[in-house]
């Protein structure tokens, strides 16, 4: 049973990968990873502006503290100069923790820069590969339509398209209708002259009638010939005696057949 599955689920993979490989269109895949690429660049640019944006804080927080330093280091002095030691040294103490607070500060600050130069880099190189993936995307994209083009019209010019050989099947078709209506027809013609199929038009003629029909087109043909050939001779007498063929044979029986008759007078 878990080999049946196993080849089903194969099976299954197989026509899904083959139907979305046919709906497929390399053209929308590269617009996609372009989309992906622009969206991946926003990130990186917003990623340097949060640095950028951290550093200018610092920078304001460590101005801020330099100058209470400043203003304390004039208040000791003041205070020392009016013979107050012990003002003068609270403010030094307060200016001392200042300090630190400016030292760990100047820190997270050179941290800062580095990072946002690091990112301001990556941006930069990413910008460009972006740039060179879209002039390729758009030149693949540019091939990708032309070769579909010309694949379209050699189909065409070929019939191997699915629109041209719907035309062949129904060229193909018309064409063995056409020779099966011709063959019934010659079949017809065949059974008509053997006398197998009676023709109920009243057209057709038996053997007889056409038997007469081809012994007097005979005779004429043979009465032509022989005008022809008494032209050809050059004597009127002859064209006469042939045209007065049949009259000359008949004056001839009925004299052959008189005599008999003044016999018997």
């Amino acid at each position: 049973m878990s080999g049946v599955m196993k080849r089903m689920g194969m099976i299954f993979r197989a026509k899904a990968n083959k139907a979305l490989d046919r709906a497929e269109d390399p053209r929308e895949t590269l617009d996609y990873s372009y989309q992906k690429q622009l969206e991946l660049l926003q990130k990186v640019r917003r990623g340097v502006a949060d640095v950028a944006t951290s550093r200018k804080r610092l920078e304001l927080q460590l101005n801020q503290l330099q100058g209470q330093s400043s203003k304390l280091e004039d208040q000791g002095r003041k205070a020392l100069a009016l013979g107050r030691e012990d003002l003068a040294r609270e403010a030094l103490s307060r200016r001392a923790a200042l300090e630190q607070q400016v030292t760990d500060l100047e820190t997270q600050h050179q941290t800062l820069q580095g990072e946002e130069e690091k990112l301001t880099l990556a941006a930069q190189r990413l910008q460009a590969k972006v740039d060179a993936f879209r002039t390729k995307k758009e030149t693949i994209k540019a091939t990708y339509t032309a070769a579909q083009a010309q694949t379209r019209i050699a189909e065409s010019f070929s019939g191997i398209s699915e629109e041209m050989s719907d035309v062949g099947v129904a060229i193909q078709r018309a064409e063995d209708k056409t020779a099966q209506l011709q063959a019934r027809a010659g079949a017809i013609d065949e059974l008509l002259a053997s006398g197998a199929l009676d023709d109920q038009s009243g057209l057709a003629k038996d053997d007889i009638q056409a038997e007469l029909d081809r012994l007097s087109g005979g005779t004429d043909v043979e009465l032509e010939l022989q005008r022809m050939k008494a032209e050809l001779a050059g004597g009127p007498a002859s064209q006469q005696a042939i045209e007065g063929g049949t009259g000359g044979s008949t004056d001839a029986a009925q004299q052959q057949s008189s005599p008999h008759k003044f016999d018997k007078q």
